[in-house]
């Protein structure tokens, strides 16, 4: 390498460095841009949950921008937010804690301007390896599903947002056709309809959603009639979400890579299958798992995430009949997307490559779902969840 001696020439190349890589990130990074939390499992590459900021150029190429460790805790692989409150909840997805045979969950206050999570306190999650939490409408409650055991547990959230001692802890029983992945039950996912009323359980063991009649006063869960809706055998239910309008429910299976569409009635809490649909272009027939499921906020397009074709799929939304129609698959850039994470306006999307350790973010067109990756990603240590933090602003 050849050293420029002319004083002049290397001011220039300095000034020329700082315009092109901006000094971004780290210790006291600006408080500009949206907040966004990376779940991650630890290990030698992670130590728990990381922020970052999300700012755009000319409010059209988004991009990450790394404030580091917000706060150390072990395996922190899906987290939920009460915004109100500043409050951050996490799994921490281990099969021990205190010595006992059982996951954790932790809370925390963050801080919006440094993003820094506080821990607030521990619970056990009263079964092992719990992978999914949400907390009720009203913020009384955490809901937690735990995978290994297949289990579902309630712990109350005090208005400071501790966690208190579990309300209720229902144990699943049962098994179905899948030879390694379902010779138990494995509580996947948890879903609420929006009056506070059923919660929906995706048992990727059973091949059901569980479903169950929720008193949030009480913090208890009564198995509904019907008490489940069953899926196609060995699909493996992992996630579901409703449409905005709670017409319409969606599960995405883990094992066969679909997506089962149901008709949802609010009165019963019953789930009527209107069909199933493929995740996987006809050209791809490589191993696949699916893994994570939205439905945009204006309630017209459905994504979901493929790891083997590492891809996120769009489908548009039939506004009578729910039924899903493809439109395309993007790339996500990296190997085995994890989850993704959707702004409250529908506006962007950030994908979690879980074994590339990397975020992609994307913007999504309102006018047709499609996504539109800003053609870099940003380095994350193993993630597995990304979740945006409301700013008054998308």
């Amino acid at each position: 390498m050849q050293l420029v001696k002319n004083p002049r020439l290397i001011l220039l190349f300095l000034m020329a460095s700082l315009l092109q890589f901006p000094a971004h990130g780290g210790e006291g990074a600006s408080n500009k841009g949206q907040l966004v939390y990376v779940g991650t499992y630890t290990g030698a590459k992670s130590k728990g949950i990381y922020a970052y900021r999300m700012d755009t150029e000319d409010g059209q190429n988004p991009f990450l921008i790394p404030l580091g460790l917000a706060a150390e805790t072990p395996n922190p692989s899906f987290l939920a937010l009460d915004a109100k409150r500043r409050l951050l909840f996490a799994v921490n997805e281990i099969s021990e804690f205190e010595g006992k045979p059982t996951g954790a969950v932790s809370a925390f206050s963050f801080d919006p301007a440094t993003g820094k999570l506080t821990l607030l306190n521990q619970r056990p999650s009263m079964g092992t390896d719990p992978c999914h939490l949400l907390l009720d409408n009203e913020g009384k409650n955490l809901l937690v599903a735990n995978y290994s055991s297949g289990s579902v547990t309630v712990l109350p959230v005090a208005p400071d947002g501790k966690l208190g001692e579990p309300t209720a802890s229902v144990q699943h029983t049962g098994k179905s056709v899948h030879p390694d992945r379902q010779k138990g039950p494995h509580a996947h996912g948890i879903t609420l309809s929006s009056d506070n009323a059923f919660v929906f359980v995706c048992d990727l063991g059973l091949d059901k959603v569980l479903i169950y009649r929720f008193d949030s006063a009480k913090g208890t869960l009564t198995p509904n009639d019907p008490a489940f809706a069953a899926v196609k055998p060995g699909a493996g239910p992992r996630h579901m979400v409703f449409r905005p309008d709670g017409r319409f429910a969606y599960v995405i299976n883990e094992l066969n890579s679909t997506v089962t569409v149901f008709a949802y009635d609010a009165k019963s809490g019953a789930l009527k299958e209107v069909e199933s649909v493929s995740t996987l272009p006809g050209y791809f027939d490589g191993p696949n798992t699916t893994a994570e499921i939205a439905v945009h906020s204006s309630g017209k397009y459905l994504f979901a995430s493929n790891r083997g074709h590492n891809s996120i799929v769009l489908f548009n939304i039939d506004s009578d009949k729910g039924t899903l129609s493809w439109v395309e698959d993007q790339s996500t850039t990296g190997r085995k997307p994890r989850h993704f994470g959707m702004n409250a306006a529908g506006t962007h999307l950030a994908v979690a490559n879980q074994d590339t350790d990397t975020v992609l973010i994307c913007r999504a067109d309102n006018a047709n779902g499609r996504l539109k990756p800003a053609g870099r990603s940003t380095e994350a240590p193993s993630p597995v969840c990304v979740l945006f933090v409301p700013a008054g602003r998308d």
